[in-house]
């Protein structure tokens, strides 16, 4: 079995298509942990405002069959449109931030809206282009980002076995 460490992000109709998404991975694999909803200003564009979160989730599946098996069918269904703008609003948008404690991605630990939901269910993690604890990076960038936690988005997975 793997770990994945995923970022979900949405900022049409978030409060609907994040809890949704989350449904349905629980419907591929096991999610252990899911942090809080966080709201932040939308990145590179005028767009509404984002709501993030991270969940770790075990699966069987390698990096790449997690992403053509999981993850794409996911986002297809709740009706994410790709374009050439990597700012576009969308109903979803699904990273891996961490497979098997491997960094899917340097930018990730720079984005207060990955690093602040990600260190709420993975405090230990050290963060890889500084060393610090992933909390101090989280607390770093919330010095410098506007964001807030939405507890109420994700509300129905408290009490439920995969909510940390």
């Amino acid at each position: 079995m793997h770990q994945a460490y995923l970022s979900l992000g949405s900022n049409i109709q978030p409060e609907t298509n994040l809890p949704q998404a989350i449904d349905l991975l629980h419907g591929y694999g096991e999610i252990l942990k899911i942090s809080n909803a966080w709201e932040s200003k939308a990145v590179g564009s005028e767009g509404q405002n984002y709501l993030n979160a991270c969940v770790l989730f075990i699966t069987p599946l390698f990096l790449i069959e997690l992403k053509e098996k999981v993850i794409h069918p996911i986002e297809a269904k709740l009706g994410r449109k790709r374009s050439e703008d990597q700012y576009a609003s969308r109903t979803i948008d699904i990273d891996i931030i961490l497979f098997d404690e491997q960094s899917c991605n340097d930018k990730f630990w720079t984005l207060a809206f990955v690093v602040i939901p990600l260190a709420e269910i993975y405090s230990k993690f050290q963060n890889p282009l500084t060393q610090e604890n992933i909390m101090e990076t989280a607390t770093r960038l919330r010095q410098k980002t506007w964001m807030e936690t939405r507890p109420e988005v994700l509300s129905q997975f408290n009490g439920d076995h995969f909510k940390s």
